[in-house]
C-alpha cells in the first residue's frame, strides 16, 4: 500500500482506476477498504483514492484532540501531497462531515461533493448514540466487536438482518479482517463526531453537491436534510428507500448507479 506524508503525519491509501481523481473519505472506525463495493464500480470511470484517516488503518495515530475540521485539514494536505489539483470528494457519515469542512475551507480542492448519511451539527440524540458506542467499545475492549454489536444495528434495517443473515455475517467477517482501530483512537475519533458542527460552514461550499440519506436512518436521519439542502446552494437531495445508515451496503447497485450519475454530470 502506498503511503504519503501530509500535515505532519503518514497516511496510508489505496489508488485504483483511471480518469479524474475521486477521493473517498471513510466513516467512523473504518479504513480505506470500507468503500470496496463502490470502488469496484467507480474505478471504471475515475481514479479512486481511498485513504485511512488519522487513527485508522495503517495511518498514524497521534495523541490529542481531533475534530472533523482537523480531518479536513488532513485530507486537504493529503490531496496536496499527491499533487492533485481538484478532486471529486465523497464521504459517508464521518466521511461526509469531513467533506463539508474540506469543501468549505479548501474550495479549490473540491470539484464535486457527495455527502451521504451526513449531518450539520451533532444534536442530543446523535451524541447519545455515539456515547453508547464509546461505552460498548470500552466494555468489549475491542473496536471491531463494538462495530458489529453496537454500530451494525444502526446501519442496517431489520429486514436486511432477516433476509440476508449470511450477508450480515460476511460484513462482520470483513470488519474483523481489517486492521483493528485502537480503543484510544476510536475515543478520539468518536469525540470528533460528537463535537461536529459545520452549520456555519455550509454557505461557503461552492462545489456541486449531492446529499444522500437512507429513509430509515435514525442516527443521521432526514431531520438534517432541510438544513443541509438549504445551506448548500444548489444541492441535490437523494433518499434511498428501504435503507438505514449504510445504503452503500444495503442498496449497493442503486447507490452506485445514482451517485455515479451525479459524478458524471460534473
Amino acid at each position: 500500500m502506498p503511503k504519503v506524508q501530509a500535515n505532519g503525519l503518514t497516511f496510508n491509501y489505496e489508488q485504483q482506476g483511471s480518469g479524474e481523481p475521486l477521493v473517498l473519505i471513510p466513516y467512523l472506525a473504518a479504513d480505506h477498504a470500507c468503500y470496496a463495493f463502490q470502488v469496484a464500480e467507480y474505478a471504471k470511470h475515475y481514479t479512486c483514492i481511498s485513504l485511512d484517516l488519522r487513527g485508522t488503518g495503517e495511518s498514524d495515530k497521534p495523541a490529542g484532540v481531533w475534530s472533523t475540521e482537523l480531518f479536513a485539514d488532513d485530507v486537504a494536505a493529503f490531496i496536496q501531497a499527491l499533487g492533485i489539483g481538484a478532486a471529486h470528494v465523497s464521504g459517508l457519515s464521518l466521511g461526509a462531515a469531513t467533506g463539508m469542512w474540506l469543501a468549505a475551507k479548501y474550495p479549490a480542492k473540491v470539484k464535486s461533493l457527495s455527502l451521504h448519511s451526513a449531518w450539520t451539527r451533532s444534536d442530543p440524540f446523535l451524541k447519545t448514540v455515539v456515547e453508547g458506542w464509546q461505552v460498548t467499545a470500552k466494555a468489549l475492549g475491542s473496536v471491531p466487536a463494538m462495530v458489529i454489536q453496537g454500530i451494525f444495528p444502526w446501519c442496517f434495517t431489520p429486514e436486511l438482518y432477516a433476509a440476508k443473515p449470511d450477508y450480515i455475517q460476511a460484513l462482520a467477517d470483513f470488519v474483523r479482517g481489517r486492521p483493528a482501530q485502537p480503543l484510544a483512537a476510536f475515543q478520539q475519533q468518536s469525540n470528533a463526531v460528537i463535537a461536529h458542527d459545520a452549520l456555519a460552514q455550509l454557505g461557503k461550499i461552492k462545489a456541486p453537491t449531492q446529499i444522500g440519506f437512507g429513509r430509515f436512518d435514525l442516527v443521521t436521519s432526514t431531520r438534517f436534510a432541510d438544513a443541509l439542502k438549504g445551506g448548500i446552494r444548489g444541492a441535490e437531495l437523494l433518499v434511498f428507500e428501504g435503507c438505514a445508515h449504510a445504503p452503500i451496503y444495503e442498496k449497493v447497485e442503486e447507490f452506485n448507479q445514482k451517485t455515479l450519475a451525479f459524478l458524471q454530470k460534473h
